[in-house]
Order: structure tokens, then sequence, then C-alpha cells
């Protein structure tokens, strides 16, 4: 086996998988799997810069990565950057920080690799099951973006479209440095305009409808899925490969569209950092199923990261 870390920068968390790999065998062995949230695309969409602090907020991180990395003893490493840093004007910056910190230079991979390493993470350990129909479409919703990638055992299409949970939050739901406490009924329909016409861009190269599996990836995913298990805290080994009607998502994005900040703080699951933009990361959810007439969606912890630790290994 060989001993890998992997860690993915994203608009709205920074997570670092170690992990000992067997290519040979297929198999994943954990050894330390975590996440930051660190919101390193807080005011992109609008400035086109990474902000100070939230440069400052990466970096810690990155510090804290690099000790469990030398702990761990891993032989190499791959450090992803991914929509956030695409975007901003001043990612030279965040380049250097990182290169200082970890020895290794970022790589701000463009969308259709990002996608590339969503399908292998999510789907490499699904192949060879019956239960699941193909060709499957993953769906990776980000912070700043969000990933399409239909396949059967590999990628066939892929695209990369500029909706995710912070990117609509921010563009849609706040004003004079505000959330909307709940949104109102208009606010809502603006960002479901354009989270409509994001799947009309994505439809033109990918086959959407074709999926006979919808997998969904990432933070908005796995929280919806917690709250659904009435999960009395985040158990990601609950979520892993659980399965959310339709319906159920439906009832829990009016739920948390119509709730409080309080009120979806108080959800035993929910993380500090996503009680904000879990909204709309959820309509994003929804609408991707109601596009494609999905009765329910399977839900996987494993995700960009293990595909960027398959990549390495």
């Amino acid at each position: 086996m060989t001993r890998v870390a992997a860690i993915d920068c994203g608009t709205n968390s920074i997570r670092l998988l170690v992990a000992d790999a067997d290519p040979a065998t297929g198999e994943l062995v954990d050894l330390d799997r975590r996440m930051t949230i660190v919101r390193l695309g807080q005011g992109v969409d609008r400035t086109g810069r990474l902000a100070p602090d939230a440069l400052e907020r990466t970096f810690a991180a990155c510090r804290e990565y690099a000790t469990i990395v030398k702990d761990h003893g891993a032989e190499r490493l791959r450090f992803v950057a991914t929509s956030a840093s695409r975007d901003a004007e001043n990612r030279d910056e965040f380049v250097r920080g990182v290169l200082d910190i970890l020895g290794v230079e970022p790589e701000v991979i463009s969308g259709d690799q990002e996608a590339e390493f969503s399908f292998t993470g999510a789907t490499k350990e699904l192949t060879g099951r019956d239960d699941l129909a193909k060709p499957c479409l993953v769906v990776d919703i980000g912070g700043g973006s969000t990933e399409f990638v239909v396949g059967e055992d590999h990628v066939r299409a892929a695209r990369s479209v500029d909706i995710g949970c912070v990117r609509m939050t921010e563009r849609h739901l706040v004003h004079d440095g505000v959330v909307s406490d709940p949104p109102a009924p208009e606010q809502i329909e603006a960002i479901r305009a354009d989270i409509e016409a994001a799947l009309d861009l994505a439809e033109e190269s990918v086959p959407l409808r074709e999926a006979r599996t919808l997998v969904g990836l990432a933070g908005s995913v796995t929280t919806v899925a917690a709250i659904a298990l009435e999960l009395p805290e985040y158990d990601s080994e609950a979520i892993h490969h659980s399965r959310v009607s339709y319906d159920r998502v439906r009832e829990i994005t009016e739920r948390l569209l119509s709730a409080t900040h309080a009120e979806r703080a108080a959800i035993p699951s929910m993380h500090p950092g996503r009680v904000d933009v879990i909204g709309a990361g959820a309509l994003v959810l929804l609408s991707v199923m109601e596009r494609i007439g999905a009765d329910e969606v399977v839900v996987s912890e494993h995700d960009i990261l293990d595909g960027i630790a398959w990549s390495v290994a």
C-alpha cells in the first residue's frame, strides 16, 4: 500500500484525507479525514478577489494539516484548489502561501478536472453493484460551483457550472452584509432562476436526463441526508450510501428556506459553517432532482477528495 495525502480546497471548506491506498484491490483505508470551514470564497463573486481574512483562515488550516501529514508519514501529497481560487485575481497570493506552508504548489484545476475526480471518488466503490442502474449522474454541489458528471464505469460527459451554496447565498440573500432571515419568496425565485439557467447550460454537454442513478456529493447533500435521517449528530457512516427520496428532499428544502438562522442552527446535525448557506445548497439539489425526474438521491461521503487520493496513488 501507498500512504498518500490529499487536500481539497473549495469555496466554503478545506478538507484533508490521509489514507493507505492499494491500486491493485481498489481499497482506500482512511487514516485521517477532516474538514474545516474557512469560507475562502467570501466575497469573490462580488469583488473578484480573495479576502485577506479568508486567506488567513485558510492558511491556518493548512498549518494544522501540514502537521497531520507529517505525523502520518504520507509519502505523497496533492493539493487541489477549486472554484474560488480559479476566479480570484489575487490567486498568486494564495498559491505562494500554500507552497510556503505545505511545500507543494496548489493545483488550480479546471471544472472538468474537478468533475473527473468527483466521479472517481464517488463511484469507485460502487462498481459491480447490481442495485444501482447505470449510467450514474454524479452531482457535486460545492460552495462556488456544481459539477455534473455522467458515466458508467468511466466518465462520459462532464460540466462545471457556477451555482454553489455560497455563491447563490451571497448573490441573492445578502444585503448590507446580512443574510436574509428567512429569505423572501422573490429571493428564492431569483436563486431558482440562476439554477435553472445553469442546468440548461449543463445539459448542452451532459445528458442529465439519461441518468438512471443520481449520486449526490458534498456538504449540502450530506447535510440534507443527515436531516432526513433525523440524526442526533452528524454521522458520516450513517450518511454514506443512504438514500433520500425526492419528497423528503423537497420537504427539507422548504423547511430550511422558511427557517430563521436560529432554527437552522438548532438542527443537531448542522455544521455551524453551513447554517447560512444550506438553504441555497438544498435548493440546488431539489432543482436537479426535478430536472431529471429522480425519485431519490444516493448520498456519498466519498467524493473529489477520494478521487484526488486515487490520482496520487
